[in-house]
């Protein structure tokens, strides 16, 4: 406690900076290396050491969703995607909409909607079934 009291406000100042960069550039890793759109997504799955870390980046409780023949297939050197697309699906009282966005490449990475279509009855049971 005496040498808390000792600390002169320059020292403190110096201390509760270095604390807040800490802080900040945790915030910073956490925030920003994650995957933010499809194209983020792929890369961070097809660059992945092992299957683990891809497996780490699923959403929690949905590991099982993702099996490590689908990683070997994805990491597989005689293999590529022909194509990255994005989706969201919108759910309404009596109506879901499935709408195509693109991955968010073109410009500051907004997404820009290609698509909107109302799924048919059978396709919107499918993914009400699918829901948390």
């Amino acid at each position: 406690m005496g040498r808390l009291k000792k600390m002169s406000l320059k020292s403190r100042l110096i201390t509760g900076i270095m604390v807040f960069i800490v802080i900040i550039s945790v915030s910073y890793y956490l925030h920003l290396f994650k995957p933010k759109n499809s194209v983020d997504l792929y890369q961070s799955m097809s660059f992945a050491d092992d299957f683990e870390e891809a497996q780490s980046l699923m959403l929690e409780g949905y590991e099982a969703n993702f099996k490590e023949k689908d990683f070997e297939f994805i990491n597989g050197t005689d293999t590529q995607a022909n194509s990255i697309s994005q989706f969201t699906l919108f759910e309404y009282d009596e109506k879901s909409y499935l709408i195509m966005t693109s991955p968010g490449t073109q410009g500051i990475r907004k997404l820009k909607v290609l698509a909107v279509e109302e799924l048919p009855t059978e396709i919107r049971d499918y993914f009400l079934e699918l829901s948390p």
